[in-house]
């Protein structure tokens, strides 16, 4: 069963109790590599529940799950490649609605550099939070898996970000993340341009996004906006930008 949150003890029982259920439904289906049952079952989730989140309420508490049973060695490689195939479904057909609304109104906010640092292809995360991050103004470069740290560097100087998001699973990469906090430090854009860092194994071990040099990290996707709205005005407070 998926741990709850202090977020979630605010909500009523039957709503953890039923979204937990299809939760756990979804990862025995993702184990048994029945990629086109668990889409049967979260678009008629997604049909009956019209009012609510389908990231915040099935898929993100879903990969959650995935990536903590991948890091305690519980799934084989080939039912994890399902599972993420399940999630990357929902999100592109989610993804759709998301534009949509997007671009009913001009983008007000500023450009966000985010990708997987070197070494990590687990995207699902990141794609995530780059559909909470466009849904709330942010102009989202989104660079994709495996990006070298100067990449994202030069990005964000070239676009104008003052903030970077670097997506990370497993321990291993997570390390690569220091490569990006060692380039602004040598080139003297720490403070300008703030780090923030999100991924499995950052909810596993909080204490490592501050050992990879972060400015900031948050739980689930949905905290994102919030996360990078301060990490914006921190940055602008640095140069003294009004």
């Amino acid at each position: 069963m998926v741990r709850v949150s202090a977020q979630d003890q605010d909500e009523p029982d039957d709503l953890k109790s039923r979204d937990y259920e299809i939760i756990d439904k979804l990862f025995e289906l993702a184990k048994n590599g029945n990629r086109a049952g668990a889409g049967v079952m979260i678009k008629a989730w997604n049909e009956a529940h019209r009012g609510e989140n389908l990231i915040v309420s099935i898929l993100e508490p879903f990969l959650n799950l995935v990536g903590e049973k991948w890091q305690q060695g519980d799934m084989s490689l080939a039912q994890a490649y399902v599972a993420n195939k399940i999630v990357e479904d929902a999100i592109l057909e989610y993804k759709v609605s998301a534009d949509k609304e997007v671009r009913s109104h001009i983008k007000l906010k500023g450009p966000i550099v985010i990708g997987n640092i070197e070494g990590d292809f687990h995207g699902l995360g990141r794609k995530m939070v780059g559909l909470f991050l466009e849904g709330d103004g942010w102009e989202v470069i989104d660079l994709g898996v495996d990006v070298p740290a100067e990449e994202f560097v030069e990005t964000a100087c070239r676009v104008g970000a003052r903030a970077i998001g670097v997506s990370a699973m497993m321990y291993g990469t997570a390390e690569n993340i220091i490569k990006i906090r060692r380039i602004l430090d040598e080139r003297g854009l720490s403070g300008k341009i703030k780090l923030a860092v999100g991924g499995a194994v950052f909810r596993l071990q909080p204490e490592l996004a501050w050992r990879v040099g972060a400015d900031g990290t948050c739980e689930s996707a949905i905290e994102a906006p919030a996360l990078f709205e301060r990490l914006w005005k921190e940055s602008k407070e640095t140069e003294g930008v009004s």
